[in-house]
């Protein structure tokens, strides 16, 4: 039964956070684009590791997810505030680079297709 709850908690603040980044986060670092993918809670909810994936250069990426560390205690205080919990998490960034390497993985394949046509 717990495990649910976990569940429900995490998408209820990849909802929060998400739009907490997009409308109230004023870091003029926060160039690129930005999604959160996951945010997985611990089971004693002392710690939320949330995924995003940045759409821009190396650097870009860099600074964002800078700006999103030094942002998340602004970020775990605006969710306290929408999810009532007894205990927010701590809220841990990570870049999710999934859909990089879903779009190597697309590229590769595509240019062995391209070559058994030309053969």
């Amino acid at each position: 039964m717990a495990k649910y709850r976990i569940g429900r908690i995490s998408e209820e603040m990849k909802k929060e956070i998400s739009s907490i980044i997009m409308n109230d986060v004023k870091d003029p670092r926060l160039t690129a684009m930005v999604s959160v993918t996951d945010v997985e809670t611990s089971p004693d909810l002392q710690l939320a590791k949330v995924f995003v994936s940045i759409f821009g250069t190396e650097e870009e990426k860099e600074e964002t997810l800078s700006a999103l560390k030094n942002s998340s205690g602004y970020i775990r205080h605006a969710v306290s505030q929408r999810i009532k919990l007894r205990h927010m998490p701590e809220l841990l960034f990570k870049v999710d680079d999934t859909i990089d390497k879903g779009m190597h993985i697309d590229s590769i394949l595509r240019k062995i297709k391209n070559e058994n046509t030309d053969e």
